[in-house]
């Protein structure tokens, strides 16, 4: 009896396990990046935790293994082995930066375990790789929509000043390489480290070369001091990437944040959106259950990570368990709503996206306000 009851055991467990979907995610939850990583944790934990409850996906569970990589290549290499090769996760989300991002994604390949990335930089997806994908708008498409603005605001002119860091140099590329398309002049090229307190020398110099607008390609804290310093200067004509579409670059900046155009995504002006435009209910929807659910307001980069779950989701429910079978799925991938935008993918694009998955924005009195 006993020996029967043991084996009734044994088979009850592992059906349990083989009924459970296990998914992983690096992100940067604490650190210099918990900016991205901390709203991205809360996204997937609430995701999971709302589609657990309606059933899961084709009546399986959903069991998530988070480890927060604090911002760290190396510790999103450790983490990501152990993900592939001990916690046998059948996908990863994240790493929540470029640098960690281009660091683990020969290891997804290697380890043939599918990575959606919540970063921005193309080079996370150039040359695609059948297991590597992402779901920030490209620096092009940042690029493009901020250059056809100016082109049709008749600017000619564009000093750019970018951060040192995987972030900055990959807009900085984007910038370099786009603008000659829309008739913009690069007339100053300035760069600064991450960890600068102070930016008036770079800014100086760029006020001295009169440009028709001046754009800041950075993420994090840094952009706060570059608004102030350019406050202090009389610059008035700055811009900046979609790297500070977050209320937390209002908090920091202050008052110098007014007047401020970006490309960025809708997420920062949900409620603001016209009734006919096509991601207000999917917009809508996520930011009330995040904002219930976290009692904090909703940013962009909790939002890739919602799109990384609705990619993953929507993959699964053609592929089942199996690693390649998933990655192919999602390279498959058509139309497919999110907050972000709408993603396409194809052989070539592990993006997805396009011009389209941003808008111009502008903070006036400390809100981001659409741009018509």
């Amino acid at each position: 009896m006993k020996k029967i009851l043991f084996i009734i055991l044994v088979s009850a467990f592992a059906a349990s396990a083989y009924a459970e979907i296990r998914l992983g995610a690096l992100l940067s939850v604490t650190g210099g990046a918990s900016f991205l990583g901390d709203p991205e944790k809360s996204t997937l934990e609430m995701l999971i935790e709302q589609t657990n409850a309606a059933g899961g996906i084709n009546g399986e569970k959903i069991k998530l293994f988070i480890y927060d990589t604090q911002g760290r290549e190396d510790r999103a290499i450790n983490y990501i082995n152990r993900l592939a090769q001990k916690d046998k996760v059948l996908a990863i989300i994240g790493p929540s930066t470029t640098g960690e991002s281009l660091a683990v994604i020969n290891r997804a390949s290697g380890f043939k375990v599918p990575l959606i990335s919540c970063a921005a930089s193309a080079r996370i997806v150039t040359p695609p790789n059948i297991f590597v994908y992402k779901t920030p708008q490209s620096d092009v498409h940042i690029a493009e929509r901020l250059f056809s603005y100016l082109a049709d605001n008749k600017m000619k002119t564009l000093a750019l000043l970018s951060v040192q860091n995987g972030f900055g140099q990959t807009g900085r590329n984007a910038v370099l390489t786009t603008a000659e398309k829309y008739g913009i002049e690069i007339v100053a090229d300035e760069k600064y480290m991450d960890k600068d307190k102070d930016v008036t020398v770079q800014l100086s110099k760029i006020k001295d070369k009169n440009a028709d607008a001046v754009l800041c390609w950075a993420a994090g804290g840094s952009p706060a001091i570059v608004a102030r310093n350019a406050a202090q200067l009389g610059i008035k004509n700055l811009y900046m990437s979609h790297g500070v579409a977050s209320p937390k670059f209002i908090d920091l900046a202050g008052d110098a944040a007014n007047g401020i155009k970006l490309a960025a995504g809708r997420i920062v002006v949900t409620e603001k959106l016209d009734e006919t435009d096509k991601y207000k209910a999917i917009l809508s929807k996520y930011t009330n259950d995040y904002e219930q659910y976290t009692g904090k307001q909703v940013s962009q980069f909790g939002g890739y990570a919602y799109d990384a779950f609705t990619l993953f989701k929507a993959a699964y429910m053609k592929s089942g368990k199996n690693r390649v079978k998933l990655a192919q799925e999602l390279q498959n991938l058509k139309n497919v709503l999110s907050v972000t935008g709408e993603f396409n993918m194809t052989e070539t694009d592990h993006n997805g996206l396009s011009k389209e998955a941003a808008i111009m924005l502008e903070i006036r009195d400390g809100q981001f306000i659409p741009l018509k």
